[in-house]
């Protein structure tokens, strides 16, 4: 598969400034490319865009080349002592997992913690957007290629300044290593972060650093989109609303109400 740039979504800041509440302790607006993950070997691309008014957060999210019919948690992440960038292929220590037989094949989401931090956005499509929802999977987008904005979203002053200052960093979760179209434990083996998840699962995906914006708007054209369906959610198991433990792995953990397989 050829990787091609994603084209951002048509909807541009100005809408999403009307929806911004009034101006308080910052205000600005940054952006992001979204690069496959160094070792994971996605063929997919995106970008993020974020305003800030005083405490309120705006954004728009577009990803292509993703497993389609599956969930793809999304999540600013900001740490004190993170590098605040993309892991690279350095940071995968090739540890093996349980069930897991080509561990420098794979960059789990612990092993991005310290280039990334810890989840301090839920990037969902609708209800809370907090770490508490790192994966509250019904809210997520579960297309390959996806498109959907917000603007309600309310944040701390540490976390509107974090992002204004280009130290955080929106991942994009959910690899299908062997390409057989499903989240499954073969060959990855089960997730760093809850054994009872395939580590496909929770992977880290796509990644981009927040910076500064260049632009007054999103360009327009492009990406096909589910416009934020969450259609297909169900063909990958039921995964539960709610989440385990997010925080100290920087990453995702979700509550398995069913086994992922390929079983029929």
């Amino acid at each position: 598969m050829t990787r091609t740039a994603v084209a951002a979504p048509a909807l541009g800041f100005a809408a999403l400034l009307a929806l911004a509440g009034p101006a308080a302790a910052a205000d600005g607006s940054v952006q992001g490319n979204l690069a496959p993950v160094a070792v994971n070997g996605v063929n997919g691309s995106g970008q993020a865009m974020a305003e800030i008014s005083g405490t309120t957060l705006s954004f728009t999210l577009a990803a292509q080349g993703l497993l389609n019919g599956a969930p793809h948690a999304a999540h600013i992440h900001f740490g004190q002592d993170a590098r605040h960038e993309c892991p690279t292929a350095a940071d995968n220590n090739a540890a093996p997992l349980s069930g897991e037989t080509m561990p420098e094949e794979h960059l789990t989401t612990t092993e991005g913690a310290p280039a990334y931090g810890e989840i301090v956005v839920s990037l969902t499509k609708s209800g809370d957007t907090s770490p508490e929802s790192g994966l509250a999977v019904d809210r997520f987008a579960s297309e390959g290629s996806f498109e959907y904005s917000r603007g309600d979203v309310q944040v701390s002053a540490e976390v509107a300044q974090a992002i204004l200052s280009g130290q955080s960093v929106v991942v994009v979760h959910g690899v299908d290593h062997d390409g057989n179209g499903t989240y499954n434990p073969e060959g990855r083996g089960a997730s760093d972060l809850m054994p009872e998840l395939p580590g496909e699962a929770t992977d880290p995906a796509l990644c981009g650093v927040l910076g500064a914006s260049q632009m007054g708007s999103m360009p327009k054209g492009g990406v096909e989109t589910g416009a934020g369906s969450t259609a297909g959610v169900e063909n990958v198991g039921r995964i539960g609303a709610g989440v385990g433990a997010v925080a100290a792995a920087g990453g995702v953990a979700l509550y398995a109400r069913r086994r992922f397989s390929t079983d029929s």
